[in-house]
Formats: structure tokens, C-alpha cells, sequence
């Protein structure tokens, strides 16, 4: 039997248990995100904010989620949150991915906040709203306008790096490969497998983000 036979094989006759793990990182991706999206706002308001001791608490969790490798972040948390909190596996994963992931999107959305000009801010205060509504109505939907394509290669990213949960038993994409892997001591097939979904996932989220950006830019 050939090898691209063989792989086809394996292709065709491991769906089911593929699907399953696609089903997994999906799930996990979409609760992962979110959370990460909250945290990256959150921070990235501390980030701008005028007040010294905000702006720190902010720079250090930046500083140490950029320091520290993500799979670390996530046996940590996994460990910290799972057996000390008693927190399904599920959170716990997700809790680590977007633990990492936002403060990449933190400094996105910082960014992109200073990027608006400064005068919009005046013309909020001259409409006579506050500092903190001009930010919401004014300042933040400009924003995330100019912040789309980072935060889309944020989450292509965030997805594949839900790979790295499979260190702590969950069975997602990479989990179900390394498993069927181990026990068929066939590992490439699995992998090679793996690795076509992955790329089918970030295909379909970059022509949905170019669409998202195409129509954004229209509106403009």
C-alpha cells in the first residue's frame, strides 16, 4: 500500500472522530475568544487610563503573559483553576488561551484607540458628553473599525493555539490525532490529517475577516 494511499485511508475513515474534535476546538476557540476580547478591553482601557497604578497593573500582566510561554500559562491555570477551584477541564483550557490571547488583544485595541484623532474627544466633550460616553459612542466603534484585521489574525492565531490544551487530556483537533496516533504507532497520517483542518478553519475565518474589512471599508 502506498503512502498517499494509506493516508487517504486514514483521511476518509477517522472523520468521525475528527468532527468531534473540530466540534471541541470550535467550542473551545468561541469561549476562549470572548473571554480574551472582555480581557483585552479591560486592559486596554487601564493601558490609556490617566492613573499611574492602573496603567502598571496593566503593563505587568502584559509583560508577564509575554514573557512566560503559553504552554505554561495554560498548565498553570489548568492546575491552579482545575484542582484548586475544582473548574471543569473545558474552562480551565479556555481560562489559559484567553489568559494569553488577551494581551495581545489588549495592545491591539490600544493602539487603535490612539490611533483615532484627538479631536474626536473634543468634539465628544463639545456635544457635552463625558469622558466616558464620548469613549463608547465615539472613540470605540472607530476603533474596532481600525482594529478588525489584527484581531482577526489575533483569533486565527487564538484557534490554533487551542492545540496546545491537548497537553492537558482534552480531546480536540490535535488532542484526537495524537491519540489515534499512539494508538495505531501510525503518527503522520494523523498529524497530516490534523493539519488540513486546521488549514480549512483558517481559510474560511480569512475570507470571512477580508469580507468583514471589505464591508467595513464600503460603510466608510
Amino acid at each position: 500500500m502506498s503512502a498517499i494511499t494509506h493516508f487517504f485511508e486514514v483521511f476518509t475513515g477517522s472523520y468521525d472522530l475528527f468532527l468531534k474534535g473540530l466540534w471541541l476546538t470550535f467550542e473551545l476557540s468561541a469561549a476562549s475568544l470572548l473571554i480574551a476580547f472582555v480581557i483585552g478591553l479591560f486592559f486596554a482601557i487601564l493601558k490609556i487610563s490617566n492613573i499611574k497604578i492602573l496603567q502598571w497593573i496593566a503593563d505587568a500582566y502584559i509583560w508577564v503573559v509575554r514573557g512566560t510561554p503559553l504552554i505554561v500559562q495554560i498548565f498553570v491555570l489548568y492546575y491552579g483553576l482545575a484542582e484548586i477551584f475544582l473548574i471543569p477541564m473545558f474552562w480551565a483550557g479556555a481560562a489559559g488561551l484567553a489568559f494569553h490571547s488577551g494581551a495581545y488583544i489588549a495592545e491591539i485595541i490600544r493602539g487603535a484607540i490612539q490611533s483615532i484623532d484627538k479631536g474626536q474627544r473634543e468634539a465628544g466633550r463639545t456635544l457635552g458628553m463625558t469622558s466616558g460616553l464620548t469613549m463608547r459612542r465615539i472613540i470605540l466603534p472607530q476603533a474596532f473599525r481600525r482594529a478588525v484585521p489584527s484581531l482577526g489574525n489575533q483569533f486565527i492565531i487564538g484557534i490554533k493555539d487551542s492545540s496546545l490544551v491537548s497537553f492537558i487530556g482534552m480531546q480536540e483537533l490535535f488532542g484526537v490525532a495524537s491519540t489515534m496516533g499512539s494508538n495505531n504507532f501510525d503518527y503522520l497520517p494523523y498529524y497530516l490529517t490534523v493539519a488540513i483542518y486546521y488549514l480549512f478553519i483558517v481559510l474560511i475565518l480569512t475570507l470571512l475577516v477580508n469580507m468583514l474589512e471589505k464591508k467595513l471599508a464600503q460603510s466608510d
